[in-house]
């Protein structure tokens, strides 16, 4: 038995780490604040200082460009990369060598993710990472920050015999999910648990109120869960619901990846600000702006801190003789900064407004996919109206759907560093509130919740002791109903590939520990020869049965295709290549695994098909 449960942040712009002691009763847990762990981290050449967050920049140094010893750590005395503080100090000034948004990039579907890529568009002597092995360096850095910790406690086993639980967006897709699996396995940690984001913040607001969470929620209420953090924007809704007697919450809908938070509003404000010296007669090169972009992250973050605060200056290096005095000034005003970021992020809009797609330019660089509308109220707009459309005729839909244009959520919890800015969190819950009180409902209510930059992690590693038996656990099941693909019978045409339909063989909701038999149908499976299965994924379509065939599982926009098993099943001599025909049962294993158990029907074979299902990577395994 672990220990400890280990709750890691891997977050776009920041990590942090928490440490649960599972051997402490229900009265001695600290407090969560307590159990985050300080990360020692290098911030300037030769200086280590301990910090509450882990900054997600990795640099690339080149030959001898730091001192020898210069960047040396506890547990690594010649590193061959800078991860942290130092990372993105001075990565400012050589850009081309620094990596950040690393978890972006590993769920951009249109790249090798698993390719050196980073730093994106860096010149040819700069040797790039790929966005997995730049995750797997953050997380060596944490495992060892966190044996550390292990040692001084006394404790002789490592990190990774801990119950280790890895938190992701909500809306990362199987890929994304394998390669975060990837990833902590090449930082050296070899099973871990991930846990969707929007959840591991709510765990941390249920710690925080103990017993006290039974008098804010009452049974038909909906947390709508509001995650924005340095470079996406997450939303979940959480449906309170009762079992005999006592209350339980269940994950009702998440939201899609948006790659929309902090990222892009410093660059907004950088862009701003860059406007204003061009119309003086001062341009910035690529490096300046870089800079610039630098200065206005930390200038943002000190005018929302200090109130008193009208302006905060920013220098920006100069670079040649064209501009003397070694550096150009601006000043971030205030007003400025709530005009650009208020109103461009979370603009007053009606709920009717989505999200615009502009049209794209015919030839355009290959990047990140960023959201091409910077409002995040209609990007929420989209969200509530959409999960109200694909709950309309549902067995799941909550009370507060009830004859709703869009999904009216009674509470709402906010997470990520980007509402510290008080004004912002004021600004949404005022959008939210118009369109309650105009659709007729009753305005929502901010549950506070915890350390916005510490929640996460916090929770996760509460997430651990729920594990055990302890407070309340967030319930759902699967989070997206499950297809295998069927190849439907037709004569050869050419040019014509026979059609696919979708089997359901894990409805949306299927809970862990349970499973089906899909009814009896003509099914024949391959045998002794390499083939491929097809699977599928939806999260909207709720009402699906264990059985069902579906048409058009190709070409609907309801069916996420999902990362192929490709295998060759074990055959007896002399039955190579056949089809046998074969009864399909479905399960939802304890450990999240979704097995497909495919049965000869009369004959001894019997076959399994495994893919992870919670949030533990998709990853996909054959048994005979």
């Amino acid at each position: 038995m672990a220990r400890y449960a280990v709750g890691i942040d891997l977050g776009t712009t920041h990590c942090a780490l928490s440490l649960h002691d599972l051997s402490l009763g229900d009265d001695q847990t600290p407090a969560p604040s307590d159990r985050a762990v300080l990360i020692p981290q290098l911030t300037a050449v030769g200086t280590l200082e301990e910090r509450s967050l882990l900054p997600s920049f990795l640099y690339l140094p080149s030959p001898s460009e730091f001192p020898a010893g210069g960047v040396s750590l506890p547990w690594d005395s010649n590193p061959t990369t800078v991860v942290g503080e130092l990372a993105r100090r001075h990565g400012v000034n050589v850009p081309t060598r620094l990596v950040s948004s690393a978890k972006s990039w590993l769920c951009h579907a249109g790249v090798d993710r698993t390719g050196p890529l980073l730093p994106w568009q860096a010149p040819a002597e700069v040797e790039r990472v790929s966005p997995v092995e730049a995750s797997a360096q953050y997380l060596r850095h944490l495992v060892a920050v966190g044996n550390n910790r292990l040692r001084a406690a006394g404790v002789e086993e490592s990190i990774a015999d801990q119950e280790v639980i890895l938190t992701v967006p909500a809306s990362f897709d199987a890929a994304a999910r394998e390669l975060t699996v990837d990833a902590a396995r090449k930082a050296g940690l070899p099973q871990v648990t991930l846990l969707e984001e929007p959840q591991a913040a709510l765990y941390a607001w249920l710690e925080r109120m103990g017993p006290r969470f039974r008098k804010e929620l009452k049974v038909g209420d909906v947390i709508l869960v509001v995650d924005v953090g340095g470079g996406t924007t997450d939303f979940s809704l959480i449906a309170v619901t009762e079992q005999g007697g006592d209350l339980q919450l269940t994950r009702l809908a998440v939201g899609d990846h948006i790659l929309l938070g902090g990222d892009n509003m410093d660059l907004a404000l950088a862009h701003t600000l860059n406007q204003g010296l061009a119309a003086s007669g001062k341009r910035l090169d690529a490096w300046q702006f870089a800079s610039l972009a630098y200065g206005a992250r930390q200038a943002k973050e000190a005018l929302f801190t200090d109130s008193s605060l009208a302006r905060v200056p920013i220098a920006v290096p100069s670079r040649g003789s064209a501009l003397m005095g070694g550096s150009i000034q601006v000043d971030l005003q205030r007003d400025e900064l709530t005009r650009v970021l208020t109103d461009g992020f979370f603009p007053v809009v009606p709920v009717t407004e989505l999200p615009k797609t502009a049209r794209r330019t015919g030839l355009t660089q290959v990047a990140l996919p960023y959201a091409q509308d910077a409002g995040i109220t209609r990007h929420l707009a989209g969200f509530l109206t959409r999960q109200a459309r694909a709950l309309a005729a549902s067995e799941h839909a909550p009370v507060a759907l009830a004859g709703r244009s869009f999904i009216h959520p009674t509470s709402v919890l906010f997470n990520g560093g980007v509402f510290k800015a008080t004004v912002l969190k004021q600004r949404l819950l005022s959008v939210l509130n118009e369109w309650l009180v105009a659709d007729g409902g009753q305005p929502v209510k901010e549950q506070e919740g915890a350390d916005l930059d510490l929640s996460v992690a916090c929770g996760a590693a509460y997430y651990g002791w729920v594990r055990r038996g302890h407070g309340i656990r967030i319930r759902g099941g699967t989070a997206r109903a499950y297809y295998v693909g069927v190849e439907s019978p037709m004569p050869a045409v050419p040019g014509f590939e026979p059609p696919v339909r979708a089997l359901c063989v894990a409805p949306f909701g299927m809970e862990e520990g349970t499973e089906a038999d899909v009814p009896p149908q003509e099914f024949a499976l391959v045998v002794g020869e390499p083939t491929r299965f097809r699977f599928f994924a939806s999260s909207v379509r709720r009402d699906d049965r264990v059985g069902e065939l579906l048409d058009d599982a190709d070409s609907s926009d309801a069916f996420e295709e999902l990362a192929p098993i490709e295998t060759c099943l074990s055959a007896e001599p002399g039955r190579e290549g056949q089809l046998l025909p074969v009864h399909i049962q479905a399960a939802v294993t304890e450990l999240g695994m979704l097995e497909v158990r495919c049965v000869e029907r009369g004959g001894p074979g019997r076959w399994k098909l495994e893919r992870s299902v919670r949030m533990q990577g998709d990853e996909a395994q054959v048994a005979s």
